[in-house]
């Protein structure tokens, strides 16, 4: 089926624009959170899970690299399943992107809020998470450029955040806090895996916005390989400083083990400068979900998937503002009420079907399209099979129920406007 792309976006994002969205989108909630609880579940030798995690995003994000140099249209994978597999794997795609994407974004919202106000204790915590949900929404609605400048800011403040942790801790490891190393076995390890695949995903975000890329079939690949290849190297480095300096018991039991690690060491200011860390990286990760949830908004309203007012471009600032103005309305709603607890427990099985249907569109591309080869998506889509075994069956049944929601919803919007 040919791309309904009648009205283009700008494409100015250079290469760096495209690798800080892209670590924007990761260096979130992951290394400040998931860690912990990766730690909980395989104790030291999470760092094994760790690095099986990152390689598995690798295959996928290889794979969304291929697929978006060829089609560099707003929406990836859902667009990928409508070209290369059916429209029902596109739609799947789609939906389950805006309905996981959806509910993080009013998790990290809250997130922030909680974090700054120990730096800012002026108002709530609440409070905090409306106006960074406001002001970044308006941020996106003024233009992409001007979002790639911004993200960019974020971003430096996090990674220095991240790094001055890392260099301040080298000195403090004890190796006694790696034994025993696996005290779960195997089994503790492919479950941290799991849980710490979750930490990667948002090198997707790069090709989700693939239609404001300069030059895409050369920066989406090369923005892709620099973000991911960073978030492993940066991930591998603090885990191993986090249990060498308190262990990974300590990690465990806290629900920012980075805090926790920081307050252990003498260097000056460190408990600060993570707490500025990780209030930048929420920022980022929300600032990223905006973007990418207004744009998959845009393409399935191009496709008559969603109402067709969601495909309108601003004629000033050549963004989707209607889906911008939707997605910070609906950010909004999940921040003031709470994200439902269903939806975020979903959101595992989401991601593991979102990037299977990637790699299933990936196998599917002509041999004259691909970068790699089959390899690299088969290995992807193992991972992701293998990956979804390990999921509570509640999971999957919660990510099943929204799946056919979205379908109803679907053929409504098509009754109306097709």
């Amino acid at each position: 089926m040919k791309n309904p792309v009648d009205k283009g976006l700008l494409r100015s994002l250079t290469l760096m624009d495209a690798i800080g969205i892209g670590l924007g989108a990761i260096i979130g909630a992951g290394i400040f959170v998931v860690t912990g609880i990766a730690a909980g579940v395989s104790g030291p030798a999470f760092i094994i899970g760790l690095l099986a995690a990152g390689i598995i995003a690798a295959f996928n994000a290889l794979s969304s690299a291929q697929l978006a140099a060829v089609y560099p249209h707003s929406g990836g994978t859902y667009e990928y399943g409508y070209i290369l597999i059916n429209p029902a794997f596109g739609f799947s795609a789609g939906w389950m992107f805006l309905i996981s994407k959806l509910s993080a974004a009013g998790v990290v919202a809250i997130g922030f809020g909680s974090y700054f106000h120990q730096l800012v204790p002026i108002v709530s915590p609440i409070t905090l998470s409306i106006m960074a949900v406001i002001l970044l929404t308006a941020a996106n609605y003024f233009g992409i450029k001007k979002v790639g400048i911004l993200n960019f800011a974020i971003i430096t403040v996090t990674l220095i955040s991240l790094l001055y942790l890392t260099f301040s801790g080298i000195s403090e490891i004890k190796e006694e806090n790696f034994k025993p190393f696996a005290p779960f076995g195997i089994s503790g390890i492919a479950e941290a895996a799991a849980i710490l695949f979750f930490a990667f995903t948002g090198y997707a975000r790069i090709a989700t916005l693939a239609e404001e890329v300069a030059e895409p079939k050369k920066t989406i690949p090369k923005a892709i390989i620099i973000t991911i290849v960073t978030a492993i190297v940066l991930y591998v480095a603090i885990s191993i400083v986090a249990i060498g300096v308190i262990g990974s018991e300590k990690m465990a039991n806290s629900t920012s083990p980075l805090q926790v690690v920081a307050n252990a060491l003498s260097t000056p200011a460190i408990s600060t400068i993570i707490t500025i860390g990780a209030s930048t990286a929420m920022l980022g990760v929300l600032l990223s979900q905006v973007l990418g949830i207004s744009r998959m908004m845009l393409a399935m309203g191009r496709r008559r998937d969603l109402p067709p007012i969601f495909q309108n471009i601003h004629s000033q600032y050549q963004v989707p503002h209607i889906g911008i103005v939707v997605t910070g309305a609906i950010i909004l709603l999940f921040t003031i009420l709470g994200s439902f607890e269903f939806i975020v427990r979903a959101a595992t099985f989401t991601i593991l079907l979102y990037y299977s249907i990637t790699n299933i569109a990936a196998i599917r591309q002509p041999l004259k399209e691909r970068l790699y080869g089959k390899f690299i998506p088969i290995c992807g889509l193992l991972g992701c099979l293998i990956m979804s075994v390990s999921l509570p069956i509640n999971v999957i049944i919660s990510g099943v129920g929204l799946l056919i929601i979205g379908f109803v919803i679907r053929f409504l919007v098509h009754k109306v406007y097709r």
